[in-house]
């Protein structure tokens, strides 16, 4: 069974904790924010890959590190 999502709020004045289950509009939230940074991390992950394509094209084509870097 899927340990049940909670929100923790803690009162800096008292030391007070509280917890409570989220309700649906936080959860589908908390999705959203997900769902938002894996599609952030798939596409800086496509931007490395296609960034080392291109360096290897460059150095397949004889160019040295240095021209390569000074592009």
């Amino acid at each position: 069974m899927a340990e049940e999502s909670k929100a923790v709020i803690v009162n800096v004045a008292t030391g007070e904790v509280t917890e409570r289950p989220l309700t649906a509009d936080e959860i589908a939230q908390r999705e959203a924010m997900q769902a938002e940074a894996e599609a952030r991390q798939a596409e800086a992950d496509a931007k490395a890959t296609a960034r080392e394509s291109a360096l290897a094209k460059l150095a397949a084509l004889g160019l040295t590190a240095d021209e390569v870097a000074a592009l």
